[in-house]
C-alpha cells in the first residue's frame, strides 16, 4: 500500500510530491523471486531505492545468481562499541543506541554472508576489509583519510574493492565539530561525500546496487544526486534490520527533500 504523499514546496511554488510504497515482497512486480516466505516484509519504495526492512539474508536469498552489478556495503566490524567508555565518546554517543549491549548493528558478519554476497553481486565493495579480508581472495584498497590530526580517533578507514587494481585515498574531514553533516543517527555512519566520491569513480550507468546495511542512508542521498545530476539512472536496493534506524533515515531523506536536494 502507499504512505500518504508529501507535498514540498519552496517560495509557495510546489515542487515535489513523495509516495512511499509499503508493501510485501509477494506483492513486487519487480522482478523479484516471491517462492520464499520471509519474517519481515515491509519494502519502502521511491523511484531509485527499494528500502527492505528485514536481515540482509533473507533478502539476498530472493535473487538469482550476479543479480546486482555492484555491492556497496559497510557491515559492522564487532568491535564492542556498546564496551566504551571514554568520557569524549559518551558525552557524543550518551543519547543514542550505541550503547545498548544487544544492538543487532553490532554483530560481525560471518563466512556465509560473504558467500551470499558474493553470489548475488557481479563486484563488490567492503568497508572495514581489514576485518573482512580472510573472505577475499583479492582486494584494492581506497583509504578514507579523516584528517582528524591528534584526536584519539582513528586515523581513517579501509573499504576494499574486488574490480579495480588502483588504490584511491579520500580526504574528508569527519570527526566531531568537523563534521560537515548534521548531528549522527548512526554510531558508524558515513558521510554522504565519501558515496559521491565512490560513485563518481566506479559506478556507470543504470547500475543495480546493493547495501546490506543500509544504517543512515548515506548511500541512498549519493545515488539520487547522481541520478539528478549525472543522469545515471542507478537503483539502490538496501536492507536495514532495525525500524528505528529506518525511520530515521527516512526522516532524514526527507528533510534533504524540504531542502530542495533531492527530487523524486
Amino acid at each position: 500500500m502507499f504512505a500518504n504523499g508529501i507535498a514540498m514546496s519552496s517560495g509557495g511554488l510546489e515542487l515535489l510530491t513523495i509516495k512511499i510504497q509499503k508493501m510485501t515482497i509477494e506483492n513486487t512486480n519487480d522482478n523479484i523471486p516471491t517462492t520464499h516466505t520471509i519474517t519481515y516484509s515491509e519494502c519502502y519504495r521511491l523511484p531509485f531505492l527499494s528500502l527492505f526492512h528485514a536481515d540482509c539474508m533473507d533478502i539476498m536469498k530472493q535473487y538469482p545468481d550476479k543479480y546486482f552489478d555492484l555491492a556497496i556495503v559497510d557491515p559492522p566490524y564487532g568491535i564492542k562499541w556498546s564496551d566504551r567508555t571514554d568520557e569524549s565518546f559518551v558525552k557524543r554517543h550518551n543519547k543514542t543506541k550505541a550503547f545498548n549491549s544487544d544492538m543487532k548493528w553490532d554483530n560481525k558478519p560471518n563466512e556465509l554472508y560473504f558467500k551470499e554476497l558474493k553470489r548475488v553481486s557481479k563486484e563488490q565493495m567492503v568497508w572495514g576489509i581489514n576485518y573482512f579480508s580472510s573472505y577475499f581472495e583479492k582486494f584494492i584498497p581506497i583509504y578514507w583519510n579523516k584528517m582528524n590530526g591528534e584526536s584519539q580517533y582513528s586515523d581513517g578507514e579501509l573499504c576494499g574493492i574486488t574490480f579495480s587494481n588502483k588504490s584511491r585515498i579520500i580526504n574528508h574531514a569527519y570527526i566531531g565539530r568537523y563534521n560537515p553533516e548534521p548531528l549522527k543517527i548512526h554510531p558508524t555512519q558515513k558521510p554522504t561525500f565519501i558515496y559521491e566520491k565512490l560513485l563518481g569513480w566506479y559506478a556507470t550507468e543504470g547500475m543495480k546496487i546493493l547495501d546490506t546495511h543500509f544504517g543512515s542512508g548515506s548511500i541512498a542521498l549519493a545515488v539520487d544526486k547522481a541520478n539528478r545530476l549525472d543522469k545515471m539512472n542507478l537503483h539502490l536496493t538496501a536492507c536495514e534490520i532495525d525500524k528505528e534506524y529506518i525511520d530515521k533515515a527516512i526522516k532524514r531523506i526527507s528533510e534533504s527533500i524540504k531542502q530542495g536536494t533531492l527530487s523524486f
